[in-house]
C-alpha cells in the first residue's frame, strides 16, 4: 500500500511539473474588475508622484548594455523607507475619484513601485520568479500575492495589470509601462508617469524596446521577438500578424525593413534575469 501511494505521490509530482513547465510563462486571464472602472470626469485632484520620481532619479542607472538598471543594492535604509511610504500614500488616495487622467499613471507608478518594493524586501534574489510569494501550488513570483489594500479591497500586481490597466484603457503600449524587474522587460523608467507626460512616456518606451535587442531581433531570414507578444497576443489582434502590425509604426533600420517583408516570427525569447546593477 506504501509503494503504491508513493508511486501516485511521484506521478502527481510529475505531472504537476509537467503542467507548471507547460503554463508558468502564460498570462493570467484578463478580465475587468468592474470596481475600479469607477472614476470622476470632473475631478482637478492631482496625485503627488515626486517622492517616487526621485527615487528613480537616483536608482535607475543607465547600464552600457542599452538597457536601464535598478541600483537595489544601493538603497538605502531611508529611501526604502520612503519607498514604502510612497505605497501607503497612494493606498489611501482616492483613485476611485479620480479623472482618467490620473487614475492611468496612479496605476502604472503603484504597479512598479510594489514590484521594486517586493524586490527590496526579499534582497538578494536573481531574479523575481524567485520571490514564490503567490498563492498556488505551482505559483511562481509575486505577482498573485495581495500587496496592498486600496479602498477596502486587496490588490495584486497581476490585479492591477490583468483587470485594471489592461482592461479599462485597452492601450498595448501598456506592457512598455508596467515593469517586471527582469532584463527581458522594457525598462523601468527613470521617471514617475504623470497625466501630463503618460502618453508620450508610453510612445518612447514603444519606440526604445522595440528598437533593442530585447523586444525584437531580425536576420535575413527570422524575426524574434520577446515573449511579452506571445503571452500578450490577446492585445495585439490576437495574431502574429497582428504582433506585426502594431511593431511596424515604432521599428526602424533594418528591424522596420524585416517587419514590412515578414510573414510571420520565428521565435519567441525573455531574459527573466534581474535588472539590478
Amino acid at each position: 500500500m506504501f509503494v503504491t501511494s508513493r508511486k501516485i505521490f511521484a506521478a502527481v509530482l510529475i505531472a504537476g511539473s509537467m503542467f507548471m513547465a507547460a503554463d508558468i510563462n502564460a498570462a493570467p486571464k484578463s478580465e475587468l474588475w468592474e470596481k475600479w472602472a469607477a472614476h470622476d470626469a470632473q475631478s482637478t485632484a492631482v496625485v503627488d508622484h515626486s517622492n517616487w520620481d526621485k527615487f528613480l532619479k537616483t536608482y535607475v542607472k543607465d547600464d552600457p548594455s542599452g538597457l536601464n538598471k535598478v541600483d537595489y543594492a544601493g538603497v538605502t535604509v531611508e529611501d526604502k523607507k520612503a519607498l514604502d511610504d510612497y505605497v501607503d500614500a497612494l493606498a489611501v488616495t482616492p483613485v476611485l475619484k479620480l479623472n482618467r487622467a490620473q487614475q492611468q499613471p496612479y496605476w502604472i507608478n503603484l504597479y512598479n513601485a510594489l514590484t521594486v518594493k517586493v524586490v527590496l524586501d526579499h534582497f538578494p534574489v536573481k531574479s523575481i520568479r524567485d520571490i514564490d510569494i503567490s498563492p498556488g501550488l505551482f505559483s511562481s513570483g509575486p505577482w498573485g500575492k495581495k500587496l496592498v489594500e486600496i479602498a477596502g479591497e486587496q490588490v495584486s500586481l497581476d490585479d492591477i495589470e490583468h483587470r485594471i490597466l489592461r482592461q479599462i484603457w485597452k492601450d498595448p503600449r501598456i506592457h512598455y509601462a508596467v515593469n517586471c524587474a527582469s532584463v527581458g522587460c522594457p525598462d523601468l523608467s527613470a521617471q514617475a508617469y504623470t497625466a501630463e507626460n503618460t502618453d508620450a512616456m508610453l510612445s518612447v518606451n514603444a519606440v526604445a524596446y522595440i528598437n533593442s535587442p530585447r523586444g525584437v531581433r531580425v536576420s535575413a531570414n527570422d524575426v524574434i521577438v520577446s515573449s511579452i507578444y506571445d503571452w500578450f497576443q490577446a492585445d495585439f489582434d490576437g495574431t502574429e500578424k497582428g504582433v506585426i502590425a502594431h511593431l511596424l509604426p515604432y521599428a526602424k533600420g533594418d528591424r522596420k525593413k524585416a517587419l514590412e517583408k515578414a510573414s510571420g516570427i520565428s521565435d519567441y525569447d525573455y531574459d527573466w534575469a534581474l535588472n539590478g546593477l
